[in-house]
Protein backbone atom coordinates (compact mmCIF):
# COMPACT_ATOMS: atom_id res chain seq x y z
CA UNK A 1 0.00 0.00 0.00
CA UNK A 2 1.19 3.68 -1.04
CA UNK A 3 1.47 6.25 1.96
CA UNK A 4 0.34 10.07 1.43
CA UNK A 5 4.50 10.45 0.60
CA UNK A 6 4.29 7.98 -2.40
CA UNK A 7 6.60 6.00 -0.45
CA UNK A 8 5.50 2.05 -0.83
CA UNK A 9 4.90 0.18 2.49
CA UNK A 10 5.36 -3.23 2.89
CA UNK A 11 2.67 -5.63 4.60
CA UNK A 12 3.21 -7.73 7.44
CA UNK A 13 3.22 -11.11 6.66
CA UNK A 14 0.27 -13.65 7.21
CA UNK A 15 -0.12 -16.57 9.22
CA UNK A 16 -1.46 -19.61 6.67
CA UNK A 17 -4.89 -20.51 6.41
CA UNK A 18 -6.21 -23.92 7.40
CA UNK A 19 -8.77 -25.18 4.95
CA UNK A 20 -11.31 -28.06 5.08
CA UNK A 21 -12.57 -29.18 2.23
CA UNK A 22 -15.28 -32.53 2.34
CA UNK A 23 -14.74 -32.59 6.13
CA UNK A 24 -10.92 -32.77 5.42
CA UNK A 25 -9.11 -30.47 7.02
CA UNK A 26 -5.29 -29.47 5.20
CA UNK A 27 -2.55 -26.55 5.12
CA UNK A 28 -3.03 -24.64 1.49
CA UNK A 29 0.54 -23.23 0.38
CA UNK A 30 0.93 -19.15 1.62
CA UNK A 31 0.44 -16.48 -0.59
CA UNK A 32 3.50 -15.28 -2.14
CA UNK A 33 5.31 -12.16 0.15
CA UNK A 34 5.76 -9.42 -1.66
CA UNK A 35 8.98 -7.55 -2.07
CA UNK A 36 9.86 -4.37 -0.10
CA UNK A 37 10.54 -1.37 -2.76
CA UNK A 38 13.86 0.70 -1.87
CA UNK A 39 13.65 4.05 -1.13
CA UNK A 40 14.22 6.36 -4.61
CA UNK A 41 14.31 3.25 -6.63
CA UNK A 42 13.10 3.96 -10.78
CA UNK A 43 12.14 0.23 -10.67
CA UNK A 44 9.08 -1.34 -9.56
CA UNK A 45 9.18 -4.45 -7.67
CA UNK A 46 10.64 -7.43 -8.76
CA UNK A 47 12.91 -5.29 -11.13
CA UNK A 48 16.64 -4.58 -11.01
CA UNK A 49 17.87 -2.09 -8.61
CA UNK A 50 19.72 0.30 -11.21
CA UNK A 51 21.42 -0.36 -14.85
CA UNK A 52 24.78 0.43 -15.51
CA UNK A 53 23.29 3.60 -17.11
CA UNK A 54 21.47 4.97 -14.13
CA UNK A 55 24.61 4.18 -11.68
CA UNK A 56 26.93 7.03 -14.67
CA UNK A 57 24.21 9.03 -14.39
CA UNK A 58 24.03 9.23 -10.70
CA UNK A 59 27.99 9.60 -10.07
CA UNK A 60 27.97 12.60 -13.05
CA UNK A 61 25.34 13.99 -10.62
CA UNK A 62 27.28 13.52 -7.76
CA UNK A 63 30.49 15.08 -9.39
CA UNK A 64 28.52 17.98 -10.44
CA UNK A 65 27.51 18.50 -7.01
CA UNK A 66 30.94 18.36 -5.92
CA UNK A 67 31.82 21.05 -8.63
CA UNK A 68 29.14 22.81 -7.46
CA UNK A 69 30.38 22.41 -3.68
CA UNK A 70 34.16 23.80 -4.77
CA UNK A 71 32.37 26.91 -6.45
CA UNK A 72 30.94 27.56 -3.08
CA UNK A 73 33.81 26.62 -0.62
CA UNK A 74 33.88 23.27 -0.62
CA UNK A 75 36.46 21.83 0.64
CA UNK A 76 37.44 18.85 -1.80
CA UNK A 77 41.15 18.13 -3.00
CA UNK A 78 40.43 20.68 -6.14
CA UNK A 79 38.50 22.82 -4.04
CA UNK A 80 42.23 23.32 -1.68
CA UNK A 81 44.57 23.23 -4.56
CA UNK A 82 42.60 26.31 -6.13
CA UNK A 83 43.30 28.10 -2.78
CA UNK A 84 46.68 27.66 -2.63
CA UNK A 85 47.28 28.47 -6.12
CA UNK A 86 45.42 31.53 -5.51
CA UNK A 87 47.29 31.99 -2.16
CA UNK A 88 50.55 31.65 -4.25
CA UNK A 89 49.47 33.93 -7.12
CA UNK A 90 48.62 36.68 -4.35
CA UNK A 91 51.83 36.49 -2.67
CA UNK A 92 53.31 36.69 -5.61
CA UNK A 93 51.88 40.13 -6.61
CA UNK A 94 52.62 40.99 -3.10
CA UNK A 95 55.87 40.54 -3.51
CA UNK A 96 55.83 42.27 -7.22
CA UNK A 97 54.30 45.11 -5.69
CA UNK A 98 57.32 45.37 -2.60
CA UNK A 99 59.95 45.01 -5.31
CA UNK A 100 58.66 47.77 -7.47
CA UNK A 101 58.34 50.12 -4.06
CA UNK A 102 61.72 49.30 -2.95
CA UNK A 103 63.30 50.05 -6.68
CA UNK A 104 61.29 53.40 -6.51
CA UNK A 105 62.57 54.40 -3.28
CA UNK A 106 66.28 53.51 -4.39
CA UNK A 107 66.07 55.61 -7.19
CA UNK A 108 64.67 58.59 -5.55
CA UNK A 109 67.27 58.65 -2.71
CA UNK A 110 69.41 57.71 -5.24
CA UNK A 111 68.43 61.27 -7.18
CA UNK A 112 67.95 63.27 -3.89
CA UNK A 113 71.85 62.07 -3.06
CA UNK A 114 73.01 63.35 -6.20
CA UNK A 115 70.75 66.91 -5.91
CA UNK A 116 72.48 68.43 -3.62
CA UNK A 117 76.20 67.72 -4.02
CA UNK A 118 75.58 68.65 -7.77
CA UNK A 119 74.01 71.92 -6.41
CA UNK A 120 76.64 72.40 -4.35
CA UNK A 121 79.74 71.75 -6.78
CA UNK A 122 77.89 73.66 -9.58
CA UNK A 123 77.83 76.36 -7.02
CA UNK A 124 81.14 76.19 -6.17
CA UNK A 125 82.42 75.93 -9.68
CA UNK A 126 80.70 79.46 -10.60
CA UNK A 127 81.51 81.36 -7.20
CA UNK A 128 83.40 84.53 -7.41
CA UNK A 129 87.17 84.13 -6.97
CA UNK A 130 90.90 83.41 -8.95
CA UNK A 131 90.78 79.65 -8.31
CA UNK A 132 90.94 77.26 -10.96
CA UNK A 133 88.60 74.53 -11.76
CA UNK A 134 90.68 71.60 -11.02
CA UNK A 135 91.59 73.61 -7.85
CA UNK A 136 87.89 74.45 -6.92
CA UNK A 137 87.08 70.68 -7.39
CA UNK A 138 89.57 69.94 -4.81
CA UNK A 139 88.17 72.28 -2.37
CA UNK A 140 85.07 71.01 -3.02
CA UNK A 141 85.60 67.54 -2.28
CA UNK A 142 87.51 68.55 1.13
CA UNK A 143 84.61 71.05 2.08
CA UNK A 144 82.07 68.11 1.74
CA UNK A 145 84.31 65.36 3.44
CA UNK A 146 86.10 63.62 1.34
CA UNK A 147 89.26 65.00 2.75
CA UNK A 148 91.13 61.52 3.23
CA UNK A 149 90.25 60.99 -0.45
CA UNK A 150 91.88 64.08 -1.00
CA UNK A 151 94.86 63.77 0.51
CA UNK A 152 95.67 60.32 -0.16
CA UNK A 153 95.61 61.07 -4.08
CA UNK A 154 97.38 63.70 -3.68
CA UNK A 155 100.04 61.40 -1.56
CA UNK A 156 100.36 58.76 -4.17
CA UNK A 157 100.29 61.10 -6.54
CA UNK A 158 103.44 63.20 -5.56
CA UNK A 159 105.05 59.63 -4.19
CA UNK A 160 105.27 58.83 -7.90
CA UNK A 161 106.28 62.22 -9.09
CA UNK A 162 108.94 63.42 -6.60
CA UNK A 163 111.24 66.17 -7.40
CA UNK A 164 114.71 66.06 -8.83
CA UNK A 165 117.63 64.77 -6.93
CA UNK A 166 120.92 66.73 -7.85
CA UNK A 167 121.85 69.37 -10.96
CA UNK A 168 122.06 73.08 -9.90
CA UNK A 169 119.07 75.41 -10.89
CA UNK A 170 118.44 76.13 -14.92
CA UNK A 171 118.48 79.83 -14.43
CA UNK A 172 120.71 80.36 -11.85
CA UNK A 173 119.47 82.19 -8.29
CA UNK A 174 116.69 84.73 -8.65
CA UNK A 175 117.92 88.45 -8.13
CA UNK A 176 115.59 90.57 -6.21
CA UNK A 177 114.35 93.86 -7.68
CA UNK A 178 116.04 97.21 -6.39
CA UNK A 179 114.28 99.07 -3.95
CA UNK A 180 111.89 101.26 -5.06
CA UNK A 181 110.17 104.80 -3.95
CA UNK A 182 108.59 104.97 -1.00
CA UNK A 183 105.25 103.71 -0.47
CA UNK A 184 102.69 106.54 0.91
CA UNK A 185 102.93 107.03 4.20
CA UNK A 186 100.44 109.16 6.55
CA UNK A 187 102.71 110.24 8.96
CA UNK A 188 106.30 110.90 7.30
CA UNK A 189 106.25 113.85 5.02
CA UNK A 190 108.50 115.32 2.40
CA UNK A 191 110.35 118.09 5.23
CA UNK A 192 111.54 114.75 7.51
CA UNK A 193 112.55 112.33 4.72
CA UNK A 194 114.91 116.02 3.45
CA UNK A 195 116.21 116.22 7.25
CA UNK A 196 117.13 112.51 7.19
CA UNK A 197 115.33 112.28 10.04
CA UNK A 198 115.03 108.21 9.53
CA UNK A 199 111.72 106.42 11.20
CA UNK A 200 112.84 103.66 13.88
CA UNK A 201 114.06 100.61 12.45
CA UNK A 202 115.08 97.19 12.70
CA UNK A 203 118.99 96.05 12.35
CA UNK A 204 119.31 94.15 9.18
CA UNK A 205 119.02 90.56 9.17
CA UNK A 206 122.05 88.43 9.04
CA UNK A 207 122.96 86.37 6.34
CA UNK A 208 122.14 82.67 5.89
CA UNK A 209 124.33 79.94 6.31
CA UNK A 210 123.48 77.61 2.87
CA UNK A 211 122.76 73.67 3.15
CA UNK A 212 125.18 72.58 0.23
CA UNK A 213 128.86 72.00 0.06
CA UNK A 214 129.18 74.81 -3.05
CA UNK A 215 127.04 77.45 -2.51
CA UNK A 216 126.18 79.68 -5.45
CA UNK A 217 127.15 82.83 -6.00
CA UNK A 218 125.13 84.69 -3.53
CA UNK A 219 123.18 81.97 -1.93
CA UNK A 220 121.56 83.01 1.24
CA UNK A 221 122.54 86.48 0.72
CA UNK A 222 120.02 89.07 2.24
CA UNK A 223 119.10 91.28 -0.65
CA UNK A 224 116.82 94.69 0.09
CA UNK A 225 114.50 95.06 -2.52
CA UNK A 226 110.59 96.44 -3.07
CA UNK A 227 108.90 99.78 -1.78
CA UNK A 228 110.44 101.46 0.92
CA UNK A 229 109.70 103.25 3.99
CA UNK A 230 110.79 106.28 5.27
CA UNK A 231 113.80 106.28 2.92
CA UNK A 232 114.87 102.64 4.44
CA UNK A 233 114.35 99.18 3.04
CA UNK A 234 111.52 97.32 4.86
CA UNK A 235 111.92 93.77 2.98
CA UNK A 236 115.06 91.84 2.29
CA UNK A 237 114.73 88.50 0.29
CA UNK A 238 117.42 85.30 0.13
CA UNK A 239 117.50 82.08 -1.97
CA UNK A 240 118.84 79.15 -1.10
CA UNK A 241 118.65 75.69 -2.16
CA UNK A 242 115.73 73.78 -0.24
CA UNK A 243 118.63 70.81 1.10
CA UNK A 244 121.83 68.88 -0.10
CA UNK A 245 119.64 66.83 -2.25
CA UNK A 246 117.54 68.88 -4.63
CA UNK A 247 120.19 71.18 -5.64
CA UNK A 248 118.25 71.90 -9.16
CA UNK A 249 115.51 73.70 -6.86
CA UNK A 250 115.66 76.94 -5.13
CA UNK A 251 113.39 78.44 -1.83
CA UNK A 252 113.27 81.87 -0.70
CA UNK A 253 112.98 83.98 2.15
CA UNK A 254 111.41 87.24 2.79
CA UNK A 255 112.34 88.98 6.07
CA UNK A 256 110.00 92.19 6.93
CA UNK A 257 110.85 95.24 9.33
CA UNK A 258 107.81 95.07 11.66
CA UNK A 259 108.87 98.87 13.03
CA UNK A 260 108.40 100.35 9.62
CA UNK A 261 105.22 97.72 8.71
CA UNK A 262 101.97 97.29 9.80
CA UNK A 263 100.12 94.14 9.43
CA UNK A 264 96.84 93.15 8.14
CA UNK A 265 94.33 90.63 8.41
CA UNK A 266 92.47 89.47 5.09
CA UNK A 267 89.88 87.46 4.90
CA UNK A 268 88.95 85.91 2.17
CA UNK A 269 85.68 84.18 0.12
CA UNK A 270 85.41 81.01 1.73
CA UNK A 271 88.37 80.90 4.62
CA UNK A 272 87.82 81.50 7.62
CA UNK A 273 83.99 80.13 7.11
CA UNK A 274 81.66 83.11 8.43
CA UNK A 275 84.56 86.02 8.68
CA UNK A 276 84.67 89.11 8.41
CA UNK A 277 85.84 91.25 5.36
CA UNK A 278 85.39 94.53 5.68
CA UNK A 279 87.93 94.83 2.77
CA UNK A 280 86.23 93.00 0.26
CA UNK A 281 88.52 89.94 0.21
CA UNK A 282 91.37 91.59 -1.41
CA UNK A 283 93.46 94.30 -0.63
CA UNK A 284 91.22 97.40 -1.75
CA UNK A 285 92.16 100.01 -4.49
CA UNK A 286 92.53 103.33 -1.42
CA UNK A 287 94.92 101.04 0.19
CA UNK A 288 97.61 100.24 -1.97
CA UNK A 289 99.60 103.22 -2.32
CA UNK A 290 101.10 102.28 1.08
CA UNK A 291 101.37 98.65 0.25
CA UNK A 292 104.73 96.46 0.75
CA UNK A 293 104.76 93.02 0.63
CA UNK A 294 101.98 90.45 0.81
CA UNK A 295 101.85 86.57 1.92
CA UNK A 296 99.18 83.31 1.80
CA UNK A 297 98.13 81.95 5.26
CA UNK A 298 97.43 79.00 6.72
CA UNK A 299 95.63 75.51 6.04
CA UNK A 300 91.59 75.96 5.53
CA UNK A 301 90.38 76.32 8.78
CA UNK A 302 88.77 72.43 9.33
CA UNK A 303 92.09 71.12 9.21
CA UNK A 304 94.67 74.06 10.76
CA UNK A 305 93.68 72.97 14.40
CA UNK A 306 93.13 75.85 15.77
CA UNK A 307 91.19 78.98 15.50
CA UNK A 308 90.66 82.79 14.25
CA UNK A 309 89.83 85.74 16.06
CA UNK A 310 89.65 89.04 14.57
CA UNK A 311 87.17 92.33 13.62
CA UNK A 312 85.95 91.53 17.67
CA UNK A 313 84.74 88.39 16.33
CA UNK A 314 85.62 84.87 17.48
CA UNK A 315 85.12 83.38 13.97
CA UNK A 316 86.69 79.65 15.10
CA UNK A 317 87.59 79.19 18.67
CA UNK A 318 91.42 79.25 19.61
CA UNK A 319 93.17 76.34 20.98
CA UNK A 320 95.92 76.84 23.98
CA UNK A 321 99.13 75.50 23.20
CA UNK A 322 98.54 76.27 19.05
CA UNK A 323 100.87 77.99 17.07
CA UNK A 324 99.61 81.62 16.41
CA UNK A 325 99.77 84.38 14.07
CA UNK A 326 99.28 87.47 16.14
CA UNK A 327 98.55 90.85 15.30
CA UNK A 328 98.30 93.99 17.71
CA UNK A 329 96.03 97.04 17.12
CA UNK A 330 99.33 99.01 16.38
CA UNK A 331 99.68 96.84 13.20
CA UNK A 332 102.63 94.85 14.74
CA UNK A 333 102.79 90.73 14.02
CA UNK A 334 104.42 88.25 15.66
CA UNK A 335 104.60 84.26 16.01
CA UNK A 336 104.05 81.98 18.93
CA UNK A 337 102.06 79.70 21.30
CA UNK A 338 98.50 81.00 22.46
CA UNK A 339 98.48 80.90 26.09
CA UNK A 340 101.80 80.82 26.90
CA UNK A 341 103.68 83.97 24.40
CA UNK A 342 100.09 85.33 23.99
CA UNK A 343 96.64 85.88 26.18
CA UNK A 344 93.73 87.19 24.82
CA UNK A 345 93.37 91.27 25.90
CA UNK A 346 91.88 94.56 24.55
CA UNK A 347 95.29 95.00 22.40
CA UNK A 348 95.00 92.02 20.62
CA UNK A 349 92.85 92.56 16.95
CA UNK A 350 93.94 89.16 15.04
CA UNK A 351 95.07 85.48 16.29
CA UNK A 352 95.17 83.47 13.24
CA UNK A 353 95.95 79.73 14.13
CA UNK A 354 97.69 76.72 12.07
CA UNK A 355 98.77 73.51 13.39
CA UNK A 356 101.57 73.19 16.43
CA UNK A 357 104.72 75.37 16.35
CA UNK A 358 107.61 74.34 13.94
CA UNK A 359 110.37 75.93 15.84
CA UNK A 360 110.39 77.07 19.64
CA UNK A 361 112.54 78.83 21.74
CA UNK A 362 109.75 78.29 25.12
CA UNK A 363 109.11 82.08 25.05
CA UNK A 364 111.02 84.95 26.23
CA UNK A 365 113.64 84.98 29.12
CA UNK A 366 112.60 86.64 32.46
CA UNK A 367 113.09 90.74 31.59
CA UNK A 368 116.26 91.89 33.52
CA UNK A 369 115.48 94.59 37.05
CA UNK A 370 113.57 97.56 35.82
CA UNK A 371 113.21 96.04 32.08
CA UNK A 372 110.02 95.62 30.33
CA UNK A 373 110.93 92.83 28.10
CA UNK A 374 113.09 89.97 28.04
CA UNK A 375 116.03 88.30 25.42
CA UNK A 376 115.02 85.72 23.42
CA UNK A 377 115.91 82.10 23.61
CA UNK A 378 117.62 80.88 21.03
CA UNK A 379 115.01 78.62 18.72
CA UNK A 380 115.25 75.14 18.16
CA UNK A 381 113.36 72.46 16.50
CA UNK A 382 110.08 71.74 18.07
CA UNK A 383 109.75 67.71 18.94
CA UNK A 384 108.01 65.71 16.31
CA UNK A 385 108.55 67.62 13.03
CA UNK A 386 109.08 63.66 11.41
CA UNK A 387 106.02 62.47 12.94
CA UNK A 388 102.37 62.27 10.85
CA UNK A 389 100.84 63.26 13.98
CA UNK A 390 97.58 64.30 13.01
CA UNK A 391 96.99 66.01 16.77
CA UNK A 392 99.84 68.17 15.78
CA UNK A 393 100.47 68.43 11.75
CA UNK A 394 96.88 67.63 10.89
CA UNK A 395 95.05 65.06 8.41
CA UNK A 396 97.32 66.36 5.91
CA UNK A 397 99.69 65.21 3.29
CA UNK A 398 102.47 63.79 6.00
CA UNK A 399 105.24 65.63 7.09
CA UNK A 400 107.89 63.62 4.85
CA UNK A 401 106.02 64.12 1.72
CA UNK A 402 108.10 66.61 -0.69
CA UNK A 403 105.59 69.46 -1.73
CA UNK A 404 105.52 73.31 -1.77
CA UNK A 405 105.15 74.48 1.58
CA UNK A 406 105.62 77.86 3.57
CA UNK A 407 106.09 79.04 7.08
CA UNK A 408 106.33 82.19 8.93
CA UNK A 409 108.60 83.01 11.94
CA UNK A 410 110.10 85.93 14.12
CA UNK A 411 113.28 86.55 14.70
CA UNK A 412 115.02 87.95 18.08
CA UNK A 413 114.34 91.47 17.20
CA UNK A 414 110.47 91.31 16.53
CA UNK A 415 111.14 90.85 12.32
CA UNK A 416 108.70 88.50 10.40
CA UNK A 417 110.74 85.87 8.54
CA UNK A 418 108.40 84.12 5.59
CA UNK A 419 109.68 81.25 3.83
CA UNK A 420 108.62 79.37 0.91
CA UNK A 421 109.61 76.46 -1.76
CA UNK A 422 109.21 73.30 -3.58
CA UNK A 423 110.30 70.20 -1.72
CA UNK A 424 110.09 70.60 1.21
CA UNK A 425 109.31 68.38 3.99
CA UNK A 426 108.27 69.79 7.47
CA UNK A 427 111.63 68.88 8.89
CA UNK A 428 113.23 71.04 5.88
CA UNK A 429 111.59 73.99 6.51
CA UNK A 430 112.16 74.20 9.97
CA UNK A 431 115.86 73.93 9.12
CA UNK A 432 115.27 77.29 6.61
CA UNK A 433 113.49 78.94 8.95
CA UNK A 434 115.84 78.59 11.83
CA UNK A 435 118.86 79.08 9.84
CA UNK A 436 117.15 82.37 8.51
CA UNK A 437 116.92 83.78 12.40
CA UNK A 438 113.61 82.41 13.49
CA UNK A 439 113.23 82.12 17.18
CA UNK A 440 109.95 81.02 16.86
CA UNK A 441 108.00 79.97 14.07
CA UNK A 442 105.02 78.24 12.51
CA UNK A 443 103.98 76.57 8.94
CA UNK A 444 101.59 77.66 6.78
CA UNK A 445 100.06 76.77 3.62
CA UNK A 446 101.07 73.78 1.23
CA UNK A 447 100.96 72.80 -1.96
CA UNK A 448 101.70 74.62 -5.01
CA UNK A 449 98.77 77.01 -5.64
CA UNK A 450 98.43 78.11 -2.04
CA UNK A 451 102.14 79.28 -1.59
CA UNK A 452 102.86 82.39 -3.07
CA UNK A 453 104.36 85.78 -1.33
CA UNK A 454 104.72 88.63 -3.41
CA UNK A 455 106.65 92.30 -3.08
CA UNK A 456 105.00 95.56 -4.75
CA UNK A 457 106.23 98.28 -6.67
CA UNK A 458 104.31 101.02 -8.94
CA UNK A 459 103.21 100.25 -11.96
CA UNK A 460 102.22 103.89 -12.79
CA UNK A 461 104.42 106.75 -11.54
CA UNK A 462 101.01 109.59 -12.06
CA UNK A 463 98.95 106.85 -10.19
CA UNK A 464 99.99 106.00 -6.75
CA UNK A 465 97.62 103.33 -6.34
CA UNK A 466 98.66 101.36 -9.31
CA UNK A 467 100.82 98.23 -8.25
CA UNK A 468 102.38 95.03 -9.76
CA UNK A 469 103.17 92.46 -7.27
CA UNK A 470 106.38 90.62 -7.91
CA UNK A 471 106.32 86.97 -6.87
CA UNK A 472 109.10 85.86 -3.98
CA UNK A 473 110.39 83.04 -6.40
CA UNK A 474 109.30 83.13 -10.41
CA UNK A 475 108.56 79.21 -10.17
CA UNK A 476 105.15 80.24 -7.76
CA UNK A 477 102.42 79.04 -9.23
CA UNK A 478 99.68 82.59 -9.08
CA UNK A 479 100.28 85.54 -10.61
CA UNK A 480 101.08 89.13 -9.00
CA UNK A 481 97.56 90.33 -8.64
CA UNK A 482 96.38 87.28 -6.57
CA UNK A 483 95.70 89.63 -3.46
CA UNK A 484 94.58 92.66 -5.85
CA UNK A 485 91.10 90.71 -6.82
CA UNK A 486 88.62 89.07 -4.23
CA UNK A 487 90.20 85.32 -3.84
CA UNK A 488 89.12 82.37 -1.96
CA UNK A 489 91.87 82.13 0.60
CA UNK A 490 92.39 84.28 3.62
CA UNK A 491 96.35 86.39 3.62
CA UNK A 492 98.52 88.78 5.40
CA UNK A 493 99.17 92.25 3.54
CA UNK A 494 101.98 94.63 5.25
CA UNK A 495 101.86 98.20 4.33
CA UNK A 496 103.78 101.26 5.68
CA UNK A 497 102.94 102.16 9.32
CA UNK A 498 103.53 105.86 8.63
Amino acid sequence: MATPGGRAETEAPTEPTTIVANGAEGSAPAPPRRRAATTGSPKGPGKKDASPKATKKAGSTKDAGAKRGATKGGTGPQSRQQRRDAETASRKAEARRRRTLIRRVIVLVCVLALVYPTYTYVKALTAPGTDALPIRTVSWMRDHGMNGVVNTIERIWYTNNKPPVGGTPKNGLPTANAPTANAASRRINAVALASSQAPPHLPAPVNLKPLVDSPLPGEGVWQPTGRQVGNLPAVYTAFFRPDPVHTSLVAGAMWLDTSLLRTVYVGGLQEPPGGPTPWGTQIPVDQRAALVAAFNSGFKMNAALGGVFTEGQMVQPLRDGAASFVITRDGKASVGAWGRDFQMNPNIVTVRQNLSLLIDNGGRVAPPPGGTTGAENPGQFAPGLASDSHEKWGATLGNKVEVWRSGVGVDKNGALIYVGGPALTVQSLADLLLRAGSVRAMELDINTDWVTAYTYESANPNDPFAVNGVKLLPDMARSGDRYLQPGERDFFALFSAF
